[in-house]
């Protein structure tokens, strides 16, 4: 059992999203810059965490996204759920047909694992992470790169 790809990249990006929740909307783009995650990517994840009521969309000048709830009442199993992410260490998708139609012999275990690991992540809020230094610090370092970037952006653009 592994969390893919779609499932680490949605909590990446809703961290992100509360890290900056305080500036008002945060566009995808700006996301994507920070994080390295395509934007079109971006736009499906975020399409169904919206329809899961986890983010609202802010229309116009200034518009993006913003959590639909605090940030302490937002846990990192809903995110992965809310993208229809498998944490399902069976073989079977849980159906119990492991082993030519019937249950293998570790079924239950792999159940049981699955369920302690959404119990896990279950305890985990947006709030919990948020307040970790090494994601404090690690949230500055994306900052510093990205506003680097924009400001060598604007330099060349003023000197053409």
């Amino acid at each position: 059992m592994r969390l893919t790809t779609k499932g680490r990249y949605a909590v990446t990006a809703m961290l992100d999203l509360a890290l900056h929740a305080s500036r008002g909307p945060v566009s995808l783009n700006d996301i994507s810059g920070r994080q390295g995650i395509s934007l079109s990517y971006l736009e499906q994840l975020f399409a169904k965490l919206r329809r899961s009521g986890l983010v609202a969309s802010v229309r116009g000048p200034g518009g993006g996204y913003r959590l639909s709830r605090e940030d302490t009442s937002i846990n990192v199993a809903e995110i992965v759920d809310a993208v229809n992410e498998s944490m399902d260490a069976t073989r079977c998708n849980r159906k119990g047909d492991c082993q030519e139609g019937l249950e293998c012999l570790t079924h239950h275990l792999w159940l049981d694992l699955s369920d302690q690991i959404h119990n896990f992540l279950s305890d985990i809020t947006l709030n919990a992470l948020i307040e970790r230094r090494e994601i404090q610090a690690t949230a500055a370092r994306q900052d510093e790169r990205a506003n680097s970037r924009i400001d060598l952006l604007l330099s060349s653009e003023g000197s053409n």
